[in-house]
């Protein structure tokens, strides 16, 4: 089940082009990754449920309110791996990249209660291992259309005028068109007629703490005729993700590993379904794992030469929640 990234692409075109439904994932690091028929993945102990469509958890005891305590690391360390990002950026070798840490928290139920308690897009419990609760898509591939849905920018829904806020923010919005033009640039190499459909739009989210706002947009290009052959080459092509990485990505990359302090593994990598028709994949934020006994939230941000340590810190704190209500 657990392979290779490069093993997981060639799976992918195998399957596609035979128009056989497949369940995948690959790590951040497009490293390795996993493959499995989605009607072996239950008794494999993996679950997941994409826009809908998964297969069932057995039932277990439910409890009522969730209590979660977060345990962010220490500020001081945050603001180191900052000043390395920020001094990049200042120094012009990348124009955002996403700064992650490692959150321990205690929390009072289950990875297996987490997964079918969570109001999200993208889920996936993947053995006793790790959950994934996230909002963001990465690609939907249908009828010789692929589709991005870059998310970038969040704020608590109960500050005043937290919409209009968010959207006519600077910063924010120097961050979005920054993805944006990243996603273009990665959408031309897989796809013809690229285009930005819908720009800057909001969703909510619930969580048990409360509600947010993220602000996301829609870019879509038009695939060559036997794509479905093609489905693991154009997720080598596009992998890691812009969205959670930065731009320029090689770069940003290299960035990322100086910065943080831990391996991200399948934490902001991505993982989909293709049901022999539509391929339809999310980024695997939002993401909770088991680590010597404990419970860790990766969260992070998007980090410009005009982020703010102390909001950023805290944003990252933010992200640290279950959409549990």
């Amino acid at each position: 089940m657990l392979h290779t990234a490069e093993k997981v692409f060639d799976l992918m075109n195998l399957h596609g082009s035979r128009l056989q439904p497949f369940l995948f994932g690959i790590d951040f690091e497009v490293k390795q990754g996993f493959f499995l028929d989605p009607a072996n993945a239950s008794a494999s102990g993996i679950y997941f449920n994409i826009n809908g469509i998964g297969n069932t958890i057995p039932p277990g005891i439910e409890t009522s309110v969730v209590n979660l305590v977060k345990n962010p690391v220490d500020q001081s360390k945050y603001n180191s791996a900052f000043e390395i990002v920020y001094r990049n950026l200042v120094e012009g070798n990348s124009y955002l990249t996403n700064l992650t840490f490692p959150t321990a928290i205690d929390l009072n139920i289950a990875l297996p209660e987490i997964f079918s308690r969570s109001k999200a897009r993208y889920r996936l419990l993947f053995k006793d291992e790790f959950v994934v609760f996230s909002p963001e898509k990465f690609v939907q591939i249908e009828n010789g259309t692929i589709s991005s849905f870059p998310m970038k920018g969040t704020i608590d829904a109960s500050l005043p005028d937290a919409e209009n806020q968010i959207l006519s923010d600077p910063k924010e919005t120097a961050e979005h068109n920054t993805i944006i033009d990243l996603i273009r640039n990665d959408l031309s190499m897989v796809a013809s007629e690229v285009k930005v459909n819908h720009f800057r739009y909001i969703e909510k989210i619930e969580t048990h703490e409360k509600t947010l706002l993220q602000v996301s947009s829609k870019i879509s290009g038009k695939l060559s005729k036997n794509y479905n052959s093609e489905l693991g080459t154009i997720f080598r092509k596009l992998l890691p993700a812009g969205s959670i990485s930065g731009a320029p990505k090689k770069k940003t990359l290299q960035i990322i590993h100086e910065a943080e302090t831990y391996s991200r593994g399948f934490y902001t990598g991505v993982f989909g379904y293709f049901d022999g028709s539509k391929l339809d994949s999310g980024v695997m934020i939002r993401f909770i794992k088991k680590e010597n006994g404990r419970l860790i939230f990766c969260s992070g941000g998007g980090i410009t030469a005009n982020s703010n340590p102390l909001t950023e810190y805290n944003e990252l704190i933010d992200k640290v929640y279950v959409p549990i209500i």
